[in-house]
């Protein structure tokens, strides 16, 4: 009875010592936990960039597609570039605080050599409000692109390519493993578990030093997604992408998901490619590193999945 009474009435210098060090200890984590809640916050809404494009005369000729995605997430919008009729189509998945209209150079790199190509925005960007669960939901959205261009006459059904950076990688990965319609994937500073992408996000806002922050921010983010918390890693499932042929890029510059990448890469079944690049993100590339980016990926797709025809109703 004593020492609960010392501690709650602290008399002597070492309970007063012991008493200062743990409110210390609590308010610093409450501090902690506070600054992490809000840069999650910050973090899953990313400043939107909506794109718009004049689909009459824009070159290409494309197509403004509807579809539907499962849930609250609603109706969708993106741009069909055609090709060839009844070939392959590749589907270009934007990475984070980036957006569709982003791609559209590397749109018209595989567009001129006869694919059909997709893009579109992810929840929390472009015109899409929302926040980003960096993968658990975009997979979903898409699944439900692809479900929609497949109902098309003009394509082949059952041939899809994937190209996807940081947010689009780990979204063409986790939807590769389960969809059989995807014939190769391009993966491009991809991460194995979004939790992954926020510790990026916090060291890249300067707090990521201070201890517990990541951590923190990963917990917060973690309890955001709830009904995600059972979701197995993409490295659980790499043996479902044995026979896609894959080609991992790893950016000198990125960091974690450079090593993260590497990782998966050596984890992954064959057939299996990794090129080292010295710089991440194409869209912010210069025109001669885009260039060069454009080339690599038009050439590992007309390799792995050859814009040869299939008869079409």
């Amino acid at each position: 009875m004593s020492i609960l009474f010392e501690l709650r009435y602290p008399t002597k210098w070492y309970t007063k010592l012991f008493t200062a060090v743990v409110a210390l200890i609590f308010f610093t984590g409450l501090a902690t936990l506070a600054i992490a809640g809000f840069l999650v916050y910050r973090i899953v809404k990313p400043n939107r960039t909506s794109s718009e494009i004049n689909l009459q005369t824009f070159p290409g000729r494309p197509d403004a597609v509807q579809f539907e995605v499962p849930g609250p997430a609603g109706a969708r919008e993106g741009w069909f570039f055609p090709g060839f009729r009844g070939v392959p189509t590749i589907i270009l998945c934007h990475g984070y605080e980036s957006s569709k209209g982003e791609l559209l150079t590397l749109v018209s790199a595989l567009q001129d050599h006869q694919y059909n190509v997709f893009v579109f925005d992810f929840v929390g960007h472009g015109a899409n409000a929302g926040t980003t669960s960096f993968g658990y939901r975009e997979t979903t959205e898409l699944k439900a692109a692809m479900d929609t261009i497949a109902q098309r006459n003009d394509v082949d059904p059952e041939r899809f390519g994937v190209w996807g950076y940081n947010l689009g990688a780990y979204v063409a990965l986790r939807e590769a493993e389960s969809d059989k319609r995807v014939r190769a994937v391009i993966l491009d500073s991809v991460y194995d578990k979004p939790e992954q992408m926020v510790k990026v996000e916090v060291a890249r806002t300067g707090l990521g030093g201070f201890p517990f922050m990541a951590r923190a921010a990963e917990l917060s983010f973690d309890w955001l997604n709830y009904e995600h918390h059972q979701d197995p890693p993409l490295s659980s499932r790499l043996n479902a992408v044995a026979g896609v042929p894959k080609l991992f890029l790893q950016s000198s510059d990125e960091g974690e998901l450079g090593e993260s990448t590497r990782e998966l890469f050596t984890k992954a079944p064959e057939p299996k490619e990794l090129a080292m690049l010295p710089h991440g993100n194409y869209v912010s590339l210069g025109e001669d590193e885009k260039r060069m980016y454009e080339n690599r990926v038009v050439s590992f797709f007309l390799t792995r999945l050859p814009p040869g025809a299939r008869a079409v109703k």
